[in-house]
């Protein structure tokens, strides 16, 4: 099944846009390789709402909000995973409304990956370290509020915290960056982990959400054959990977200039993160070796297994 990118997604920054009976989004004005047009911060419900990723440290942002919840009440900040283009502005806005924050947990909560960058450098940089959610919810967990409810859908792997959030009203997703309608989610140890990422995968297909709202970019329809095509473009991404191991390529930077030879060069370091993360999944199933019982590493020497 191929995974085909929607890209066709334009924004106004600044203003609230309701996108569904109970769903308003503001967008943020920070675009990128890794943000696309903007976060998409959404509120859910009227007069009594939750505000879901509030986003960047921004004051237009944070002013655009303001205006977009005039008038309301917030009663949770909802926080699908720390990436500081998703939570720094959940202080602000805490500061401002009295909400409680919610998430899975600070930063790095739950990470198992033992991959790690040259002499254990930290490969994640974006992560918010200065974010801890005043409620923490787990898998199952249920949210309420005022004509709302929130399933809480546990979804690690491009965090090891990260948190998807059913709207039982609508059986609507709000995905994070776990599945987005315009590019695949970048999976960086020390904190992502590609084994997770692909067993969170398998819970998504098995859902019968009806649509996902990521924070970045266009909703996706049709999602549970969506995951199922994400599902498959990692195997064959892992295919590939262990077709350059066997073809004498033995060093991630290698396997990123033969593999993504197509790609912004913006991005290969995320790539060599994601191949990274896939060594590593590689290696817990017993496909692949370090050298030396190494830790895997971005500088490591690989090889298949057996």
């Amino acid at each position: 099944m191929a995974l085909t990118f929607d890209k066709n997604f334009s924004v106004s920054y600044g203003r609230a846009e309701q996108v569904s009976a109970l769903i308003r989004r503001v967008v943020a004005n920070n675009p990128g390789p890794f943000t696309f047009t903007g976060t998409g911060t959404y509120i859910v419900g009227r007069g009594s709402v939750a505000v879901i990723d509030p986003g960047p440290e921004d004051d237009a942002h944070f002013a655009a909000l303001e205006a977009a919840l005039d008038g309301e009440t917030v009663s949770h900040i909802l926080i699908t995973h720390t990436h500081r283009d998703h939570s720094p502005l959940a202080a602000r806005l805490k500061a401002l409304t009295g909400a409680v924050t919610v998430a899975f947990g600070p930063h790095g909560a739950g990470a198992r990956s033992k991959a790690s960058g040259s002499g254990g450098a930290q490969l994640d940089a974006a992560g918010d370290h200065d974010f801890a959610p005043d409620q923490t919810v787990t898998h199952g967990d249920m949210i309420e509020g005022r004509g709302w409810r929130m399933e809480c859908v546990f979804t690690p792997g491009h965090t090891s915290n990260h948190m998807s959030f059913a709207l039982c009203e609508e059986k609507a997703l709000f995905s994070g960056d776990h599945v987005m309608g315009w590019s695949t989610s970048v999976i960086a140890p020390p904190d992502g982990h590609m084994g997770d990422y692909m067993a969170s995968l398998r819970v998504l297909s098995e859902r019968d959400d009806a649509l996902y709202w990521p924070t970045h970019g266009p909703a996706v329809v049709r999602p549970q054959r969506f995951v199922r095509a994400f599902i498959a473009h990692r195997k064959a991404r892992e295919a590939a990977i262990l077709k350059q191991l066997r073809e004498g390529r033995h060093r991630i930077a290698d396997i990123v200039r033969a593999l993504y030879s197509d790609i912004d060069p913006r991005l290969h370091g995320a790539a060599a993160m994601s191949v990274l993360a896939h060594m590593e999944h590689l290696i817990e199933r017993e496909k692949v070796v370090c050298a030396d019982g190494a830790t895997p590493t971005l500088e490591a020497d690989y090889r298949p297994a057996g």
